[in-house]
């Protein structure tokens, strides 16, 4: 009998349920609401949210808007965009996640402590991730984005240097670049490095390592943009090279089921459960179909 798993531990991060409750409150109330950028890397989902309201508008757009309600999703913002919020009367409904809000203050603190110093402050991250603007934000853009060693010759080695994490990213990759960065920083200088990846999100990778081999086949489902499910995605290819990732039921290769006993759907942190739901029906639906045309 063929055995289908939704992976238990898959599925939104505490800090995109809250921004999307937060949305969906909001508009239960009317009136309009602008989100700015996407609340979660995951365009169905994002086009759900569509259909009850939410506009979402970008950066230059938000510039230009007066007297109105704008969300801002978990990944955080800039200091410069609650300096806009304030010159143009616009109402914030802060939904910014506790553990990058406090990445921020961490980053701006030491930044201004080390003002004086010959120093640098260094992310690693995604360039052009929205939680990576908002965290080089706290520095008013002088800190350095590494997304891996290749990039290493952007650092000064003359400087004392200071590492920290997108929230997102994969905690052994994050030590391989502090290894690298400790190597190279002169002697003398400072090096220090925080541990600033989400405890939720690391806790993930080998809980979804151990789902991934209890399979078969896997189907991981998830967004393109969302740079948590490259990285998860990833670690499940590793242990199963039998694991495909899609972004929804449409995508799903049916024929790679037949045959199979047993198969498990998991996903992202910016992955709704109800997609990995749509995904086991899709399956469900497909054998009992076949299991009909055998009948007649």
């Amino acid at each position: 009998m063929l055995k289908i798993e939704i992976d238990d531990n898959s599925g939104f991060c505490f800090g995109v349920t809250t921004a999307i409750k937060k949305a969906e409150e909001e508009l239960s109330n009317g009136g309009t609401l602008y989100c700015l950028g996407d609340i979660v890397h995951n365009s169905i989902e994002c086009d759900r949210l569509k259909r009850i309201g939410l506009i979402t508008i970008d950066h230059d757009t938000y510039r230009e808007l007066h007297n109105a309600k704008v969300l801002l999703r978990a990944h955080g913002e800039p200091p410069e965009t609650y300096e806009i919020a304030k010159r143009n009367n616009l109402e914030l409904i802060d939904a910014t996640c506790p553990v990058v809000l406090k990445l921020q203050q961490r980053i701006k603190q030491k930044w201004q402590e080390t003002a004086e110093k010959q120093r640098q402050i260094i992310i690693h991250g995604q360039t052009g991730h929205a939680e990576v603007l908002g965290l080089v934000g706290q520095t008013r853009g002088e800190a350095i984005v590494i997304e891996n060693i290749d990039q290493l010759d952007r650092i000064d080695n003359s400087k004392d240097t200071y590492i920290y994490s997108q929230t997102t990213k994969s905690l052994e990759g994050y030590k391989r670049i502090v290894s690298a960065i400790e190597e190279r920083i002169e002697p003398g200088k400072e090096c220090k490095s925080f541990n600033t990846v989400c405890g939720q999100v690391a806790g993930r990778m080998n809980g979804i390592g151990e789902f991934a081999k209890s399979h078969q086949l896997l189907f991981f489902v998830c967004g393109k943009k969302s740079s948590n499910g490259k990285i998860l995605f990833n670690e499940c290819k590793r242990v199963n090279p039998n694991s495909h990732q899609i972004e929804s039921a449409e995508d799903i290769d049916l024929s790679l089921t037949n045959g199979v006993e047993s198969i498990g759907i998991c996903g992202a942190t910016s992955t709704p459960k109800w997609l990995m739901e749509n995904c086991k029906q899709a399956i469900i639906n497909y054998h009992n179909t076949k299991e009909n045309e055998k009948q007649t």
